[in-house]
């Protein structure tokens, strides 16, 4: 299992290279690159610097994170979804990242489930014809929200399915997953295959439908069987990697090198329970 690093768990105060740099010294061996953390990166470096980067360090690229609400948007918000898919194909392609995470749309009104469903599968259709030549997978996260038009596992299992293309799949987060109730059955139901990403995270001992990503935690510091999700991603055969993701404004305040080695050190000690950490 390769431990990778989200760079929300840094977000306020740090930048993608100085997440680079420490992530390089701590020894993850994979980071999820913030579409607005590259934009900024770029203001002052070029692609190929970012590439040299990679070339030269033990750290790969292994998602960008992300598309945001993909579903339910007006013709100019779409388009620039589809403009914002090919910037990011264009550097993933440069720098080997070859995983895109896609959100779906809070806040919809309402639609049923069924044609929530139905826009989703072909926005995802529709978005995975633009990043198939690039060799680029989509991975649908689902939102623990309560007005989050996918909400659960289930749900966006259902519509991965739907869409039925290898390159097209589920993000798995821990917090989202315990946020909703989502059910394990589902997860252990599901191929591994699917899974494109694992988040790791951990959060406050509130409701259903409470819950916001400031609740969250480091994993094993909170309220979520985080011992049953990663025994179950074991025993479905998944084991390709894991990346922990917090947006706690405290741990944005701590200094910066000591958050990415606690993320690293509170995950490790999570998933090398049931998995050998690389």
């Amino acid at each position: 299992m390769k431990i990778a690093f989200n760079q929300a768990t840094t977000m306020k105060n740090s930048s993608l290279k100085t997440d680079l740099e420490l992530c390089e010294k701590l020894g993850y061996e994979l980071i999820e690159i913030r579409f607005d953390k590259l934009k900024e990166y770029l203001l002052n470096n070029t692609v190929e610097d970012l590439k040299s980067f990679f070339e030269n360090s033990r750290i790969k690229p292994y998602a960008f994170n992300a598309l945001e609400f993909i579903s339910f948007r007006d013709e100019e918000g779409y388009q620039q979804i589809k403009e914002d898919l090919k910037f990011l194909c264009h550097v993933g392609e440069i720098i080997n990242c070859k995983t895109i995470i896609a959100v779906p749309t809070l806040d919809i009104g309402d639609y049923t489930k069924s044609q929530i469903k139905e826009e989703t599968v072909r926005v995802l259709n529709e978005l995975a014809d633009v990043a198939q030549p690039y060799g680029v997978r989509l991975a649908l996260e689902f939102i623990g929200y309560p007005n989050c038009s996918v909400n659960t596992f289930g749900q966006a299992y259902e519509i991965v399915n739907e869409v039925n293309r290898d390159h097209v799949g589920i993000v798995l987060d821990c917090f989202h997953f315990h946020a909703m109730n989502s059910r394990i059955e589902d997860l252990q139901k599901a191929d591994p295959n699917k899974i494109f990403v694992f988040h790791i995270d951990d959060c406050e001992d509130l409701p259903v439908g409470a819950l916001r990503d400031y609740h969250r935690l480091w994993p094993g510091e909170g309220a979520i069987n985080l011992d049953l999700i990663v025994r179950t991603l074991k025993e479905i055969g998944y084991h390709e990697m894991v990346s922990v993701e917090l947006f706690r404004p405290e741990y944005w305040e701590w200094d910066i090198e000591r958050a990415i080695k606690v993320a690293k050190e509170t995950t490790e000690k999570m998933v090398s329970k049931y998995f050998e950490v690389e």
